[in-house]
C-alpha cells in the first residue's frame, strides 16, 4: 500500500508539471518540458536504485545531469565575460527603446523600427506578443481597454504595425498622457540610452526615433509623445 500511495503521488506531481508546461508561454514551454523530462528521469533512477537494478554510478551521473541543467542558465550569463577574456566577443544586440505600461512592456528596435512586446499582467502574463494569434491579441486588447488606457495605446501601436491598414481592432488613437510622471530611468529607457548619456546623445537618439515613428513606418502619436516627453525631461 505505501508503494501505491508513493507512485500515485509521483504520478500526480508529474501531471501537475505537464499541465504547467502546457500553460506556459510558448517561448518558455521548451524549458518546462525539459524540466518535466528530467523529473521523470530522476524518478525512474530513484525507483531503479531502490530496487537494486541500477549501479550507484548511474545515480551519480543522473544527479550531475540535473545539477548541470540547473546551473546552465548561470553559466550562460557568464559566457560573454569569459569569451571576452579569451579574446572572443559575442555579437552585441541592436539598440532599442523600452516603453512600459501597467500591462505591457514594448520595445522598439532602433535599426529596423520593429516593435516587440511582452505581457506583464493578466491572462497572458509572460507571453510575447509575437507568439500570440490574432484572437488572443484581440482578447488582450479588450482586457487593456478595461484596465489601462496607456496599455491600449501601446498595444494599438503593435497591432497597426503587425496588421498594417486594418482598423477594426477597436483601439482609438489618442495622445499620450504626458502629464503622468516619468522618472529619469524611464526616460533613458524610452530613448535607449544609459546613465552616461549626454545632451548630444539625447538629441541624436530623439531625432532617430522620431524618424522611425513616422506614420508610414508604423508609428503613432502615443509613442511619439512618450519620446518627446523623455527628451524634454532629460534635456530640461
Amino acid at each position: 500500500m505505501p508503494r501505491i500511495i508513493l507512485l500515485a503521488a509521483i504520478a500526480f506531481a508529474l501531471f501537475i508539471l505537464f499541465k504547467r508546461a502546457q500553460a506556459a508561454p510558448p517561448h518558455k514551454r521548451r524549458g518546462e518540458y525539459i524540466k518535466l523530462g528530467l523529473g521523470i528521469a530522476v524518478v525512474a533512477v530513484i525507483i531503479l536504485a531502490l530496487a537494486g537494478k541500477m549501479h550507484w554510478i548511474g545515480v551519480a551521473l543522473t544527479a550531475l545531469l540535473v545539477a548541470f541543467r540547473q546551473l546552465a542558465p548561470t553559466l550562460l550569463r557568464f559566457f560573454p565575460m569569459l569569451a571576452s577574456k579569451f579574446g572572443r566577443s559575442s555579437p552585441s544586440a541592436g539598440q532599442h527603446s523600452t516603453v512600459a505600461s501597467a500591462i505591457l512592456s514594448m520595445q522598439l528596435d532602433h535599426d529596423s523600427g520593429a516593435l516587440s512586446g511582452e505581457v506583464l499582467k493578466g491572462q497572458y502574463q509572460g507571453w510575447h506578443l509575437a507568439d500570440m494569434e490574432r484572437q488572443q491579441l484581440e482578447q488582450l486588447l479588450a482586457y487593456c481597454q478595461q484596465e489601462d488606457a496607456d496599455s491600449v495605446q501601446l498595444l494599438d501601436s503593435y497591432l497597426q504595425q503587425r496588421f498594417p491598414g486594418e482598423t477594426e481592432f477597436g483601439a482609438q488613437q489618442a495622445s499620450a498622457n504626458t502629464s503622468s510622471g516619468m522618472s529619469r530611468k524611464e526616460a533613458l529607457a524610452v530613448l535607449g540610452l544609459d546613465d552616461a548619456a549626454e545632451k548630444d546623445d539625447i538629441i541624436a537618439a530623439h531625432r532617430t526615433l522620431m524618424q522611425k515613428l513616422h506614420p508610414d513606418r508604423g508609428g503613432n502619436d502615443y509613442l511619439a509623445a512618450k519620446i518627446n516627453q523623455a527628451k524634454d525631461l532629460l534635456v530640461g
